[in-house]
């Protein structure tokens, strides 16, 4: 059974009762302590000086019989000198904390208490403790602090199997008031859900959110010059409060939100039956608002949920209706098709921009494309394994064969002549004209290369054997079949072409 120590004070009224003519056994009764453990402690008043008059100073007498006791540490053949040794070695030497110490005195065998280990490292050693500094408090609706915490597992319908939630848990620094959002990810779209969540819950918004260094927020962690996510620092300029986030590794960044993760855990997930996530939302928000809420809260003494309603919630920012729709960002490479391939969707980018690299904004609604800094080209948003194309895009040759655009075709074999007009009507006539887009781009070029009177000519000729090919438009031309005399052939073959029976 482990020895009790008594304090100063203890040893104090031990030595007036007996200066008041108290016996030992009344001494026991009153006090509780063991007779030879009194007797222990009175003899070693009496060596340093305590007398039954009222003359001696009791409170030094006390304090030196409490040094001598605690300096003999309990151990199996240890000498209280050889532990002190060891333990100013640990120390000063090879800087171990009292909690490694006590580790390692127990492989010893000197199986003391923390405690006990504690008050005699500061009387033999007086290890000073750490001066710290304790901030003003924030003012209402100034800082809330936010931190992502593991609660525990929690069976997925969806995956089938048991998954870890997390909690996401946003505290207001004045009134302490809390919201807690929880989900199956750490992610920047939860991130942002859980805070926009807490918005609605709270009625407003604060001036500053203090947030831990997540990746899904913060691209380089620096104490003096942090990288923000882009889509996160959209979202603060959205809402209109200012990132602050709190110093990478360093819990007390975020004093109030860090000891709150351990209280959701244990105060509200830890021994709960739920049916799912939705069911932990639910009870979640009740819980802040029903238990959490109405605490009294160790720092403040008050009800968080009370100071909110009466000082915080009027100081908060307003809030508006509409919800941040969460982009997605990315940097892509244009394609040698004037399109980029965005979410396993295609879009399509003028020609200037083909092969440049772009960035990429796409949300529920529109997807916007930068060049630079600059926007180029705005979308609808589409499903995956879809394409958008705007073909004032592409070069205008080369658009109406790619909206495969017949009339276009007819109309510019038009400006050759009525007969090139008839060709292109045959050529792109049938039950699939676009499959002859490729001959009509061929008519419609010749005249650069050989003039719009001699393609004319050409296309009659043709059409007098029924010979609708440009490959044979292009022959007669080079051939020289569209002479002079070749036009009387031409009407003596049309007129006989005429003659032939129709069965």
């Amino acid at each position: 059974m482990a020895r009790k120590e008594y304090a100063v004070v203890d040893i104090i009224d031990i030595l007036r009762r007996v200066q008041n003519g108290y016996s030992i056994r009344a001494i026991t009764r009153a006090t509780g302590m063991d007779r030879n453990t009194l007797r222990k402690y009175l003899r070693l008043a009496y060596k340093k000086g305590f007398g039954k008059d009222a003359l001696c100073d009791l409170d030094a007498i006390a304090r030196e019989v409490v040094k001598e006791v605690q300096s003999h540490l309990p151990g199996p053949g240890r000498s209280s000198g050889r532990i002190l040794g060891a333990i100013v070695s640990w120390i000063e030497n090879d800087h171990l904390t009292l909690t490694k110490i006590h580790i390692m005195l127990s492989r010893m065998g000197a199986e003391v208490g923390y405690q006990s280990l504690y008050r005699f490292v500061m009387i033999h050693i007086g290890i000073p403790s750490k001066t710290t500094l304790r901030m003003a408090d924030t003012e209402p609706g100034e800082v809330a602090e936010v931190d992502f915490g593991r609660l525990g597992l929690l069976y997925d319908p969806v995956t089938e199997r048991k998954r870890f939630v997390y909690g996401l848990v946003v505290t207001l620094c004045s009134s302490r008031h809390q919201y807690v959002h929880v989900t199956f990810t750490r992610d920047l779209p939860s991130l942002i859900a859980g805070i926009e969540d807490a918005w609605a819950f709270f009625g407003g918004i604060t001036k500053k959110v203090v947030i831990d260094n997540l990746k899904a927020a913060v691209v380089k962690s620096d104490r003096y010059a942090p990288i923000f996510n882009r889509t996160f620092l959209e979202y603060s300029e959205f809402r209109g409060f200012i990132i602050d986030p709190a110093r990478s590794n360093d819990p007390t960044g975020k004093p109030k939100v860090e000891r709150q993760v351990p209280y959701v855990r244990k105060n509200f997930f830890a021994g709960e039956t739920f049916r799912n996530l939705t069911h932990v939302q639910e009870e979640a928000i009740r819980w802040c608002r029903n238990i959490a809420g109405m605490r009294i809260h160790g720092t403040t003494r008050r009800r968080s949920l009370i100071v909110f309603n009466e000082e915080e919630k009027p100081c908060l920012l307003p809030l508006t209706e509409e919800r941040f729709d969460v982009p997605r960002w990315g940097s892509v490479k244009v394609h040698p098709d004037h399109h980029i391939r965005f979410g396993n969707s295609l879009y399509s980018v003028p020609t200037q921009y083909i092969g440049k690299e772009v960035s990429v904004r796409k949300d529920s609604r529109l997807l916007r494309i930068y060049y630079k800094g600059s926007l180029i080209k705005t979308h609808p948003a589409i499903p995956q394994g879809k394409r958008s194309t705007d073909f004032a895009d592409y070069p205008k040759e080369k658009t109406p064969y790619a909206m495969r655009n017949c009339t276009y075709y007819v109309d510019k074999a038009g400006e050759i002549g009525p007969s090139a007009r008839h060709f292109a009507e045959l050529l792109l006539s049938g039950t699939f004209p676009w499959t002859k887009l490729r001959q009509a781009q061929k008519l419609v070029k010749l005249p650069d290369r050989y003039g719009k009177e001699r393609v004319e000519r050409a296309c009659e000729r043709s059409l007098a054997f029924d010979l609708v090919d440009v490959r044979r438009v292009e022959e007669i031309i080079r051939k020289g079949l569209i002479g002079e005399e070749t036009e009387e052939r031409n009407r003596c073959l049309r007129a006989l072409r005429d003659r032939r029976p129709t069965s």
